[in-house]
């Protein structure tokens, strides 16, 4: 078994759900913090009793809405936590996802953030266009985004994450040029983007199969991509993956962890587990989770032991879709040549990179170098 030095707590509460959702969310009114906590302590006892988790390097609490647990819930999540962060460094890297409304009830809250140790925030903005947000069930406006990130900043919590959503249905009329100008006026460390899917099982899957919503077409969203890469690597942010954008020295060490394939444990209803070789994955509904937890059985849902097709297979994947590249074997050559010619991709140090047009291509450029591969 792995040393895990990589943490990923799914935190599933949410006030609402919102119009694209398609994650493992439990919408409550009241949220049982203290119910929640105790069954991930009840996990780390079933399954992790055998001290293979740390030093830790990084901690990332997702969900859901991972502050929905309240300072109280989140500091009994720390004492329970404590066991395996004991020997995390100053260095370590503590994320937590939030929405702009908790933030910015009040200072005091990024406050008490703060010295539970969290220097690295992930708020989900997602866009500043009043009628966008409404249209997606968010529960902020642009002033409350603008007042969320003055309380971080306020608390000494300045590695701000920002994430926004592009390629909207045609019928809003979202101005793109003017969410990213707004994004990027606030100055956050890092910003994610996520081209729309319509997943069935949401709210915006049943408009659409009602024939009330249309996905945005094809050239739009390659547009809206390539303006987004444009802008911000001439405002200084390094894209250093597909869909992540850094300024120099604060990318997400987390996520880079899942793209080169480090082991990671995952804790919490729908969570998933890499040890290197095998994947694993938790019951997805919360009540489910927490039920079989209660019995002292273990949650785990499925399994996947990887085969050394499906390894070479992510290797291939994983590599193009970040800024460092895929080693290039000679196997590779007569199709980088081809993407090399439409300016699809660049070889750099012997590493085959994508450019943002190669990007936009990444399944199936990633496919058709596997099978080149397998001959």
């Amino acid at each position: 078994m792995p040393a895990y030095k990589h943490l990923y707590l799914h935190v599933p509460f949410c006030g609402r759900r919102c119009s694209y959702c398609d994650f493992s969310i439990a919408v409550r009114r009241v949220v049982p913090a203290a119910e929640y906590v105790d069954a991930i302590a009840a996990e780390l006892a079933v399954r992790h009793g055998d001290g293979q988790i740390g030093p830790l390097d990084t901690i990332y609490l997702g969900g859901g809405t991972p502050t929905k647990l309240g300072i109280p819930g989140l500091a009994r999540l720390a004492d329970v936590l404590r066991p395996l962060t004991s020997d995390m460094s100053e260095g370590s890297q503590l994320t937590i996802e939030a929405n702009p409304e908790d933030l910015a009830s009040s200072v005091s809250f990024a406050e008490d953030l703060h010295e539970l140790g969290y220097r690295r925030l992930s708020v989900g903005v997602q866009s500043f266009d009043q009628k966008v947000l409404d249209w997606m069930h968010r529960g902020h406006d642009a002033k409350t985004v603008r007042k969320a990130f003055h309380n971080l900043w306020a608390a000494g919590i300045t590695e701000i994450s920002l994430d926004l959503i592009f390629a909207l249905p045609d019928h809003l009329k979202r101005n793109w040029s003017a969410d990213l100008k707004q994004a990027l006026e606030l100055k956050p460390f890092h910003i994610s983007l996520y081209g729309l899917t319509i997943e069935p099982h949401t709210p915006l899957g049943r408009w659409q199969a009602r024939g009330d919503v249309d996905a945005a077409p094809e050239e739009r969203y390659a547009a809206e991509y390539l303006e987004a890469v444009a802008t911000l690597t001439e405002a200084g942010y390094e894209h250093y993956e597909v869909s992540n954008f850094a300024l120099p020295g604060f990318r997400s060490r987390h996520n880079s962890a899942y793209w080169r394939r480090v082991p990671y444990l995952g804790l919490g209803p729908s969570a998933h587990s890499f040890d290197g070789v095998e994947r694993r994955w938790n019951e997805r509904a919360y009540v489910a989770w927490r039920d079989r937890l209660l019995k002292g059985e273990d949650p785990v849902e499925g399994t996947e032991l990887l085969t050394p097709d499906q390894v070479a297979a992510e290797e291939v994947y994983l590599g193009l879709r970040t800024s460092d590249g895929l080693l290039a074997v000679e196997a590779d050559q007569r199709l980088f040549a081809q993407w090399e010619a439409v300016a699809w991709a660049e070889m750099v140090d012997g590493r085959i990179r994508l450019t943002a047009e190669g990007l936009l291509r990444l399944d199936a450029l990633a496919a058709a170098l596997t099978a080149d591969r397998s001959r």
